[in-house]
C-alpha cells in the first residue's frame, strides 16, 4: 500500500494516498488551546480533529464537577472518530490537555469519504476500537493500582503522545485526570523525583529514567502498547 507522508498526524500517514486525497480537499488548521473543550458529553460531534502535536483528554465528568480520564489522544490518532461512522452523538468530553494544533474536518466530509473507501471506513473502525480499549484498560487500572503506578503510566502515555521527555502539566491537572487529590499526586511526584525517575517545576515534568519509570508503571501500560501492535501489525499510530 502507497501511503502519505504530508501530515505530522500518524493516522493520515497511514493512509494511502487515495484515501487521503478523499480528505485533503476539507482539511484545514486550528490552534488548540488549553483547556478548550471540543465537545461535551452527549453533545453532537459537527468536526473531527486530527492533531499534529500537543495532547487531548477524553474525559467522564462526574458529579460535583469532578472528571476522569478515559483517553489520551495527540499525533497519533483522531477526536471525534465515532462520528465518522455515523455515530454523532459523543460519549465523552473532549478537552485540550497541552497546546496544539490539529487538522480539522467536518462530520459530513468525513462520512461521505468512509462511504466511498471500505479501506478508509476500516481505519477509522480500527483505531475507534483502540480507543475503546484505552478507555477499558484506564477503567481497570483506577480500580486496581495505586497512585503512583497510575501516574507513572499516565507520564508514559503523556510522553508517547508528545514524543518528549518534557511535558508542560502542572499537578493539579494531573490529579483531576487521575481522579484523585492533589496532595496524593505530590506525595507520589516526590517519591519519584527522590528516586531521579522525573523532576518538576510548577507547569513542567521532565522525565529522567525512562526504563526505571516503565518499572514503576503498571502493567496497564504495556498491556495497551500490546493491543496497539497487534491491531496495528507492530506498527502503533
Amino acid at each position: 500500500m502507497q501511503q502519505n507522508f504530508r501530515s505530522p498526524n500518524r493516522f493520515l500517514q497511514s493512509l494511502s494516498i487515495a484515501d487521503f486525497e478523499l480528505l485533503a480537499p476539507h482539511l484545514r488548521t486550528v490552534e488548540l488551546k488549553r483547556s478548550a473543550v471540543l465537545f461535551e458529553t452527549g453533545g453532537e460531534i459537527d468536526r473531527i480533529y486530527l492533531p499534529l502535536n500537543g495532547a487531548i483528554s477524553l474525559v467522564v465528568p462526574l458529579g460535583g464537577g469532578e472528571m476522569v480520564e478515559a483517553g489520551m489522544i495527540g499525533r497519533d490518532g483522531i477526536v471525534g472518530s465515532p462520528a465518522a461512522l455515523d455515530s454523532a452523538t459523543a460519549v465523552n468530553q473532549a478537552m485540550v490537555q497541552v497546546d496544539g494544533q490539529a487538522s480539522v474536518v467536518g462530520v459530513p466530509a468525513v462520512q461521505a469519504a468512509v462511504r466511498q473507501s471500505l479501506s478508509l471506513r476500516n481505519a477509522v473502525y480500527q483505531y475507534d476500537q483502540l480507543l475503546l480499549i484505552q478507555a477499558q484498560q484506564s477503567a481497570a487500572c483506577n480500580a486496581k493500582h495505586t497512585v503512583e503506578e497510575r501516574l507513572s503510566r499516565w507520564l508514559l502515555r503523556s510522553r508517547d503522545v508528545l514524543g518528549s521527555d518534557f511535558l508542560p502539566l502542572t499537578q493539579e491537572f494531573v490529579a483531576t485526570m487521575l481522579g484523585v487529590r492533589r496532595t496524593s499526586v505530590t506525595l507520589v511526584a516526590n517519591r519519584l523525583k527522590e528516586a531521579k525517575l522525573i523532576k518538576y517545576r510548577r507547569g513542567r515534568v521532565e522525565i529522567l529514567d525512562l526504563d526505571g519509570l516503565q518499572d514503576s508503571a503498571c502493567e496497564c501500560y504495556q498491556a495497551l502498547k500490546n493491543q496497539e501492535s497487534r491491531m496495528v501489525g507492530g506498527n502503533p499510530l
